[in-house]
């Protein structure tokens, strides 16, 4: 018995996706390739601050009908289930890191360093403040 079982396995195909991890500065290089091929160019950084901010007031459109007090309007795009409001949570936010890495290209800003030293600085001077923050408790 165990032997059929084990040959009717190793019969079997077994397709297996292998998740690739993406780093911070992966993207930073993926997104910059795509602009300096497909995109053409960067817009300027000025333009790139403008659709950042329009990016940013559609995730927020999102986030406040969702988890907010505002009800959707006729007009907005509802999301049909639970797993399709996260993804399209998930395409706004994308669509933000994908012009912030567009800025941190544009202004020489490796966002990998800045992030590890932003982590730096909140572990310093944040160390006790939430623990002690009464709001909090």
């Amino acid at each position: 018995m165990l032997k059929q079982q084990a040959d009717a396995l190793t019969k079997n195909i077994f397709i297996v996706q292998i998740t690739t991890i993406m780093t911070i500065q992966q993207a930073q290089t993926d997104v910059d390739q795509w602009i300096k091929t497909t995109g053409v160019r960067y817009f300027n950084e000025l333009t790139n601050l403008g659709i950042l901010m329009e990016e940013i007031g559609e995730l927020s459109r999102l986030m406040v009908r969702k988890y907010g007090e505002q009800s959707y309007k006729k007009s907005d795009a509802l999301p049909s289930s639970e797993d399709d409001g996260r993804k399209m949570l998930g395409d706004e936010m994308a669509d933000v890191l994908w012009v912030l890495f567009c800025l941190a290209n544009q202004t020489g800003v490796d966002l990998t360093d800045a992030l590890q030293k932003n982590f730096e600085k909140k572990n310093s001077r944040d160390a006790t403040r939430h623990l002690e923050n009464e709001k909090l408790k």
